[in-house]
């Protein structure tokens, strides 16, 4: 079967945005010259060979692209699609097709995406739709989602070296602990790739 994982860049504190100095959140960012969260997606000379204008460094290209190897379907949470602009009606990977987890209407969903009312029912649809690839999560939400339904397994952190101190936390409250085991650990410029295994 399929592996459903996620794959978010955070800071070492576990936001993936920070607060902006009138309060807002800036996604992806922190305050004053902190770097961007992504930074590390055009900071160096080796060219992705699956996303178009991605320049990473040697390692986290190899890390990024065998990571977006796996990934026949994505899910998306609503908070997270409307942070990325709907994906222009496409979706984040170039080929994998989009499941929208929400609650209510999305008249903006296009033929590519498709809205999904829980986590369970998004799950098992991107995994049909997946084939013999992965699944992959984004947002925290989702993730929180998955990790309370017992459907995640593997969970890939790219940790830029900066504490944002306040913004939007990854990870969500969850109702008990969840055990992680580290698979691996890929030290690279401006960024450290950790990829763990959920312990059931």
């Amino acid at each position: 079967m399929s592996k459903v994982f996620s794959a978010h860049a955070v800071s070492v504190d576990g936001y993936i945005s920070g607060r902006t100095p009138d309060g807002d959140e800036e996604f992806g960012r922190g305050l004053g010259d902190a770097p961007m969260l992504f930074d590390w997606y055009m900071d160096g000379d080796t060219p992705s060979r699956l996303f178009d204008g991605f320049t990473l460094s040697e390692p986290s290209a190899r890390v990024f692209d065998a990571a977006a190897a796996r990934v026949g379907a994505t899910i998306a949470g609503r908070t997270t699609y409307e942070h990325s602009s709907h994906w222009g009606g496409d979706g984040p990977h170039p080929t994998a097709p989009l499941f929208v987890l929400s609650h209510r209407p999305a008249p903006e969903i296009s033929e590519r995406q498709t809205l999904v009312p829980d986590i369970e029912t998004a799950i098992a649809a991107a995994r049909e739709a997946a084939g013999d690839k992965d699944v992959a999560l984004m947002g925290g939400g989702v993730v929180t989602a998955a990790l309370e339904a017992d459907l995640l397994d593997e969970v890939m952190l790219h940790q830029v070296p900066v504490l944002l101190g306040a913004g939007r936390s990854f990870f969500h409250e969850l109702p008990e602990h969840v055990r992680l085991r580290l698979l691996e650990a890929v030290p690279a410029p401006g960024v450290t790739h950790l990829r763990y295994e959920v312990v059931r």
